[in-house]
C-alpha cells in the first residue's frame, strides 16, 4: 500500500473518484434527478485528464522546470487565478439535474420530474434567475427603460416609466433613496468580501504554521515578506480583488438588477454567467479534438515524407481552400433537419441544443487542425535529421517508437503552445458565427447571441447598451487571461527563447 501512495496517479484517482461518487450520490440526497449531457461527459474527462496530467508534471523534474518558470510570472499568475473563476462557473453550469414535480405517479407512486433542466449555477443564481421583469431596464434602475400608456384610478390614461416588479421595489421614494441605498449595499458586500478574504487568510496561515512548525508571526512574515513569496502574494492579491467585487455584485444583485434586463425581462448578470460555460465548452472540446489531426497528420507527414506527406499536404491544402463558414452552416443544418426527424431521441430542448453545441465544436475542430499540422510537418522534418532519430533508425528501432519516444516529445512545447494561443480565438470565433446566425442554437445562452440580440437595438433611441457592453466585458476578460498565460508559457516551453535568456 506504501509503495503504491507513491505512484504519480494514486492521488488524482482519489480525487477523481471522490469527485464522481460525490456526483452520484447528491442528487440522490438533494430529491432530484441527474442529467448528463454530451458535453459534460467531455468536461468531466477534460478535467480528469487534467487531474492525471497535473500529477504527471509534478512528478516529472524535466516537466516541472518549465512549469515553475509561468508560476514565477505575476502576469501568468493573474491570468491564471482569473481563469480559474471562469472554471469554476463553467463546471457549476455543467452540473445538471431536473427537479420534482409535486406529487407522484398515481399508477406506481414513482416521482414526476420537470422537463426543464437546471444547472448548480442556476441553483445558485436562483434569485436572478426567478427575477424576470417586463422588458428592458437600465443597470440600478428601478423602473422600466421605455414608456408605457397607464390607467390612472380615475380611469384616465396617462403616459409614463412603470416601477420594476423587483428591483427596488421596497423602496417608498426610489428617486431619491436609490444612491443611498446602493451606496449601503455595496459597502455591505465589500465588508463580507474581506470577512471571506480574512477567514481564507487565517486557515492559510495555519496550513503554513503547522507545515513547516512555525508561529503565526513567522508564517506572516514567510507570506509577506520573504522574496520567495511574491508569486504567492500575486496571487492572494488577486483573489482578495475577485472576492470583493464578487461579494459586492452578489450583494447588489438581490436587489437590483446591475446589468440591467434584456428584451423578454432576463437579469443580464445571469445570462452572462450562463454564457461563460459555452464559450469554455467552445475553447476546450474543439481543441481536444483538434489535436488528435494534427498531431498524428503532422508527424506522419514530416517522418515519412514521399507519398504520405503528399497525401496529407493535399487534405489540409484542400481543406484549407474550403471557408470554414459553409461547412459550419451545412452541419448546423443537417444537425437541424436530424433533430427535426428524430424528436423522440431527446427528452427536452436542453439536449437538442446541446448536440448542436457538440456538433459545432466537432466541425470547429475539423476545420482548425491544419495550422498547427503545418508547424508540426515542419518541425518534424528538421527533427528526423538529427543524430538520435538517425541513430535510433540504424539500430533498427521501429517507426511507431521513434515517434512516440522521440519526435512526440520534442513538438509537445509547439503543440502547448498553439493550443492555449487558439483557445482565445475559437471564445472569439462562438461569438462571430452566432452574431451571422450559424453559431450554438438560440436557445443556449451564450456571448454570441447576446452580441447578437443587443446589435438591432443599438439603433433605436433611447440605446440600449448595456447587453453589449456585458458581453463584451466578460468575454474580452477571458480572452486577455488566456493570451497573457499562452505568452508565459510559450517563454517557458520554447527552447530557443529558454536558450538565449540562458546565454
Amino acid at each position: 500500500m506504501q509503495a503504491m501512495r507513491k505512484k504519480f496517479w494514486f492521488a488524482p484517482l482519489l480525487i477523481v473518484f471522490s469527485a464522481t461518487l460525490l456526483l452520484v450520490l447528491l442528487p440522490g440526497l438533494l430529491g432530484v434527478k441527474p442529467v448528463v449531457l454530451w458535453t459534460d461527459r467531455f468536461i468531466y474527462l477534460l478535467v480528469a485528464m487534467g487531474i492525471f496530467l497535473g500529477a504527471y508534471i509534478r512528478h516529472k523534474p524535466h516537466l516541472r522546470l518549465p512549469w515553475r518558470h509561468v508560476l514565477n510570472n505575476r502576469r501568468a499568475l493573474l491570468a491564471l487565478v482569473i481563469l480559474c473563476a471562469y472554471i469554476l462557473v463553467g463546471l457549476l453550469d455543467s452540473i445538471h439535474y431536473r427537479q420534482p414535480l409535486p406529487g407522484e405517479n398515481a399508477n406506481n407512486g414513482e416521482k414526476l420530474y420537470s422537463v426543464e433542466v437546471f444547472s448548480a449555477l442556476d441553483g445558485v443564481l436562483s434569485h436572478l434567475r426567478k427575477h424576470v421583469e417586463k422588458t428592458y431596464s437600465s443597470p440600478f434602475a428601478y423602473q422600466l427603460y421605455a414608456m408605457e400608456t397607464m390607467v390612472a384610478s380615475d380611469g384616465s390614461q396617462y403616459r409614463a416609466y412603470p416601477r420594476l416588479k423587483y428591483a427596488a421595489a421596497y423602496l417608498q421614494d426610489p428617486a431619491n433613496q436609490r444612491a443611498e441605498d446602493i451606496l449601503s449595499k455595496l459597502l455591505l458586500g465589500a465588508a463580507q468580501g474581506l470577512i471571506i478574504i480574512a477567514v481564507l487568510f487565517l486557515l492559510l496561515l495555519t496550513y503554513l504554521a503547522r507545515r513547516q512548525s512555525v508561529s503565526f508571526k513567522q508564517a506572516w512574515q514567510q507570506c509577506w515578506q520573504a522574496e520567495s513569496a511574491a508569486s504567492l502574494r500575486v496571487v492572494l492579491y488577486t483573489l482578495a480583488v475577485l472576492i470583493v467585487l464578487s461579494s459586492i455584485v452578489w450583494k447588489l444583485s438581490f436587489f437590483y438588477h446591475v446589468f440591467g434586463t434584456d428584451k423578454v425581462g432576463q437579469d443580464v448578470l445571469y445570462l452572462t454567467l450562463k454564457s461563460i460555460r459555452t464559450g469554455l465548452v467552445i475553447g476546450t472540446l474543439t481543441t481536444l479534438i483538434m489535436l488528435p489531426f494534427a498531431i498524428l497528420l503532422g508527424i506522419m507527414a514530416g517522418y515519412f515524407r514521399g507519398w504520405v506527406d503528399d497525401l496529407i499536404q493535399y487534405i489540409y491544402t484542400t481543406l484549407s481552400s474550403v471557408p470554414g463558414i459553409l461547412l459550419i452552416a451545412a452541419a448546423v443544418l443537417s444537425i437541424q433537419v436530424y433533430m427535426a426527424n428524430h424528436p423522440e431521441l431527446f427528452e427536452s430542448v436542453r439536449d437538442q441544443a446541446d448536440l448542436k453545441l457538440l456538433a459545432l465544436c466537432v466541425v470547429l475542430g475539423i476545420t482548425s487542425w491544419t495550422g498547427l499540422c503545418r508547424l508540426l510537418r515542419g518541425e518534424t522534418l528538421k527533427l528526423r535529421e538529427m543524430d538520435y532519430i538517425q541513430a535510433a533508425t540504424a539500430f533498427g528501432v521501429g517507426h511507431f517508437t521513434i515517434i512516440v519516444r522521440h519526435l512526440l516529445p520534442n513538438v509537445l512545447h509547439i503543440v502547448l503552445i498553439m493550443v492555449v494561443l487558439d483557445f482565445s480565438g475559437l471564445v472569439l470565433a462562438e461569438a462571430v458565427l452566432s452574431y451571422v446566425g450559424v453559431g450554438v442554437d438560440p436557445s443556449t445562452i451564450s456571448w454570441g447571441n447576446m452580441i447578437n440580440g443587443a446589435r438591432l437595438e443599438l439603433a433605436r433611441e433611447p440605446v440600449v447598451w448595456w447587453s453589449l457592453v456585458a458581453a463584451f466585458v466578460f468575454m474580452f476578460t477571458l480572452v486577455l487571461a488566456a493570451n497573457l498565460f499562452s505568452d508565459a508559457v510559450r517563454d517557458a516551453f520554447d527552447p530557443r527563447l529558454t536558450l538565449r535568456g540562458k546565454s
